[in-house]
C-alpha cells in the first residue's frame, strides 16, 4: 500500500497556498466581525481556476474530482480562514453536482460554466423550520402554473442568500400523503432568489459570520420549467447522489480548522515563557496537543480512503461518514486545545483561536449532526435496528 502524495494534489496544495497567503487571519477576523462577505478571496480563488475544479470541463471547470476538491479546501481551512473562507466556496465548488449529473444540456449550459468562472453564485434551500432533517416532511410546494411552476413556503439556512442569484431549491411537487413512498414527489428547480416574490431575511449567529445564512420566504415565486433539474418527483434522489462527496468535502474542512488551530497553539506554547520556561515544556500543556495530531492524523487517512472511493465510484457510505464524524471530532478538540494552551488570551479576539473554536464547533452540527453519522453507521454498517 503507497500513501505517496502525488505530484498533482502537491502541486494544488502549493498553488491554494500562495493564494491563502494574501489573506491573514487578520483579513478573516475583520470580514468576521462587519459580518462582511470575502469578495476580494473569492475573486482570486475564481481567477486561479479553483472554484470550478470539480466542475466537467465541457462546461469550462477542471474536472477534477473529489480527492483534489477536498484537498483544496483543506487547505482553505487550514490557512486560518477556517468555515468562513470555505462556505464562500463551497456550494460553488460542489453545490451544482445535481445539475451536473441530472440535469439536461440546456440547463447545464446555461449555468455551469458561469458557476465555474465565478461569475454566479448559487444557494442551497432545503433544511425548512418544521422539518429539520426530516428532508421527506419539506412543505414548500411548486405548483403547475402554465410552461412554469409557482412556489410557496419557507426555508432556512440558506448559505450567501443575500448575493446569490440562484438557489437550487428542494419543493414537493406532490403531498408527501399523496406519495407511494415519502422520498418521492420532491422536485429540484434552480430558482431566482433576487425577485419579488423572495423576502430574505439573514439570521444572526454564533459563527461563521462573513457568509450570511438566511431564513427565505417563497410567496408566488414562478420558475420555468427549463429550470427544472432533472424529472418532475425524483429531486430527493438526485440529492442522496451527492451526499457521501459532500461528507468527503466538510472532512477536509474540519481537518483543515483543526491544523489551523494545532499551528496557532504550538506556536504560542513555545513562544510563551511563564516561570522561566515555555509551557510547551508542560505535559499539561503538551499532551492534548500531541493528542489533536493524533487524532487529526487519523481523521486524514480517512478522508483520503473515502475521496478514493467517491471518485472511483465504490461504495463510500462507511468511509464518507466515517470521515465526517472523525474529523469533526479531531477538529473541535484541537481548537478546544488551542483555546485551553492560550489560557485568558484564548478568550481575545487578537490571538484568533476563539474564532476557530466557534467554527469548529459548527461541524459537528452542519451539514448533519454527528448523531445522525452514528445512526447511519448504526443501521447500514453494524445492522442495528433502525432507530428514527
Amino acid at each position: 500500500m503507497d500513501f505517496t502524495e502525488n505530484e498533482d494534489h502537491r502541486a494544488i496544495r502549493q498553488a491554494v497556498r500562495d493564494v491563502c497567503k494574501q489573506f491573514d487571519d487578520d483579513y478573516w477576523m475583520r470580514l468576521e466581525a462587519e459580518h462582511e462577505f470575502p469578495w476580494d478571496f473569492y475573486r482570486e480563488m475564481a481567477k486561479g481556476g479553483w472554484i470550478g475544479i470539480a466542475i466537467p470541463e465541457e462546461y469550462g471547470g477542471g474536472g477534477q474530482g473529489i480527492a483534489e476538491a477536498s484537498i483544496v479546501l483543506e487547505e482553505v481551512a487550514a490557512s486560518g480562514a477556517c468555515m468562513n473562507g470555505c462556505s464562500a466556496i463551497h456550494l460553488s465548488i460542489f453545490g451544482m453536482h445535481p445539475v451536473v449529473l441530472h440535469g439536461d444540456e440546456q440547463i447545464r449550459q446555461r449555468y455551469l460554466p458561469r458557476v465555474a468562472a465565478g461569475d454566479l453564485h448559487v444557494a442551497f434551500g432545503v433544511t425548512e423550520p418544521d422539518a429539520g432533517l426530516d428532508t421527506t416532511s419539506i412543505t414548500t410546494r411548486a405548483v403547475r402554473d402554465g410552461d412554469g411552476y409557482r412556489i410557496h413556503g419557507r426555508k432556512v439556512w440558506t448559505s450567501k442568500a443575500t448575493y446569490s442569484e440562484k438557489v437550487l431549491l428542494l419543493t414537493r411537487t406532490t403531498p408527501k400523503a399523496e406519495g407511494k413512498k415519502s422520498t418521492e414527489g420532491m422536485t429540484l428547480f434552480v430558482a431566482n432568489l433576487q425577485d419579488p416574490a423572495v423576502e430574505i431575511t439573514p439570521i444572526p449567529k454564533l459563527g461563521r459570520n462573513a457568509v450570511v445564512s438566511c431564513e427565505v420566504v417563497y410567496d408566488g415565486l414562478y420558475v420555468s420549467e427549463e429550470d427544472r433539474v432533472g424529472e418532475e418527483g425524483k429531486g430527493f434522489y438526485y440529492l442522496l447522489d451527492g451526499l457521501n462527496a459532500e461528507r468527503v468535502l466538510i472532512a477536509a474542512e474540519a481537518l483543515g480548522v483543526g491544523r489551523a488551530s494545532l499551528r496557532r497553539a504550538v506556536k504560542y506554547a513555545n513562544e510563551r515563557v511563564v516561570f522561566g520556561r515555555p509551557i510547551g515544556k508542560n505535559q499539561a500543556v503538551a499532551h492534548p496537543l500531541a493528542e489533536a495530531h493524533a487524532r487529526l492524523h487519523a481523521a486524514e487517512l480517512v478522508i483520503r480512503e473515502a475521496a478514493w472511493r467517491v471518485d472511483t465510484r465504490q461504495p463510500s457510505g462507511e468511509a464518507a461518514n466515517s470521515a465526517k464524524y472523525l474529523a469533526a471530532e479531531a477538529a473541535f478538540q484541537a481548537a478546544d486545545a488551542a483555546v485551553q494552551t492560550h489560557g485568558g488570551f484564548g478568550y481575545a479576539s487578537e490571538y484568533h483561536v476563539e474564532r476557530y473554536f466557534r467554527e469548529a464547533r459548527l461541524q459537528r452540527l452542519a451539514p448533519i449532526p454527528q448523531g445522525m453519522i452514528l445512526n447511519y453507521l448504526a443501521e447500514h454498517v453494524l445492522g442495528l435496528p433502525r432507530s428514527y
